[in-house]
C-alpha cells in the first residue's frame, strides 16, 4: 500500500467536508470527525466552504482547530464542485466525503477502515441497506430511486453494490484524477464510484447508520436529479 508522502503515522485518511449553509450542524460534525481515533490511522479533515452565507463561514474561521484545512470558495460551486476542490487538496492514501449535516455520523470511520486495514480493500461503501443499527424512516420515493440507480449501477460495472448513493464512499486517492472529473452535480458520485470501479480490484460494503432529513429540515434531493445519473453511469461506463 502506498503511503502518503510524510507520513510517519501508519495510513493517512483525508475526510472532505463540503459545507453550505450548515450553521446549525457543522461544528457538531467536525467534532465528532476530530474526536475518531483508529489504530493506524490519522486524519487530514478539509472543510470546503462552498460561498456559505449565515455564518458558517466565520464560525469556520474561528475554529481553525477542527480541521487541517480550510477552502474558501468565493461563490458557490454546489457540491460537485466543492467535492473536485477538496480532491485536488488532498494528499491521503484513501479518501472519503462526510456531509455536514448529520444524517451520517462519523463514528462509522472505523467500521469503513476495517476492510482496508483488513483486507487491504480499495473502495469501501457505507451501505443503508445491509444491516444498519438503526434507520430513519424516509421517503418511499427515494427508496426507489435509489434501486433503480443501484441496479443500473450494478448492470454496466458488474458489480453487486447495495447503495450507491450512499454518503460514504472510501477509495484509494490513486484510483481518481480529480482534475478529469467531469460533472459538478448531484450526478458527480456515479462519475466517481464509476471511475474508481473501473481500476479498483478489491471492493467492500459495511452496514452504517443514517440520519436522514426531511425537506422541512434541509433535504435538497428531488426525483429530477435521477435522469443525469443514470446517464452519468453509462458515460463513465464507456468513455476512456
Amino acid at each position: 500500500m502506498v503511503r502518503s508522502e510524510g507520513s510517519s503515522q501508519g495510513l493517512l485518511l483525508s475526510v472532505i467536508v463540503p459545507v453550505y449553509d450548515e450553521i446549525a450542524t457543522v461544528g457538531a460534525v467536525l467534532k465528532r470527525v476530530k474526536a475518531q481515533k483508529i489504530d493506524g490511522v490519522s486524519l487530514e479533515v478539509i472543510v470546503v466552504d462552498d460561498g456559505s452565507r449565515d455564518g458558517t463561514r466565520e464560525f469556520l474561521e474561528k475554529n481553525q482547530d477542527l480541521y487541517s484545512l480550510l477552502i474558501k470558495n468565493a461563490a458557490n460551486l454546489g457540491k460537485g464542485g466543492a467535492i473536485k476542490k477538496g480532491l485536488l487538496a488532498a494528499k491521503g492514501d484513501y479518501v472519503v466525503f462526510q456531509d455536514a449535516d448529520l444524517e451520517y455520523d462519523p463514528n462509522e470511520y472505523g467500521a469503513l477502515l476495517r476492510p482496508v486495514l483488513r483486507f487491504n480493500a480499495d473502495v469501501v461503501m457505507g451501505s443503508r441497506f445491509l444491516a444498519p443499527s438503526w434507520v430513519r424512516v424516509s421517503y418511499f420515493w427515494h427508496k426507489v430511486g435509489n434501486k433503480i440507480i443501484t441496479f443500473w449501477f450494478n448492470l454496466w460495472y458488474n458489480t453487486t453494490w447495495t447503495d450507491v448513493y450512499s454518503c460514504y464512499i472510501l477509495f484509494r486517492r490513486d484510483l481518481l484524477e480529480a482534475r478529469a472529473l467531469a460533472t459538478g452535480g448531484w450526478q458527480q458520485q456515479a462519475e466517481i464510484l464509476g471511475k474508481i470501479c473501473r481500476q479498483a480490484k478489491r471492493l467492500y460494503e459495511v452496514p452504517v447508520s443514517y440520519n436522514g432529513r426531511s425537506y422541512e429540515e434541509g433535504k435538497k434531493l428531488r426525483w429530477h436529479h435521477a435522469l443525469p445519473v443514470l446517464l452519468t453511469i453509462i458515460r463513465a461506463r464507456v468513455s476512456g
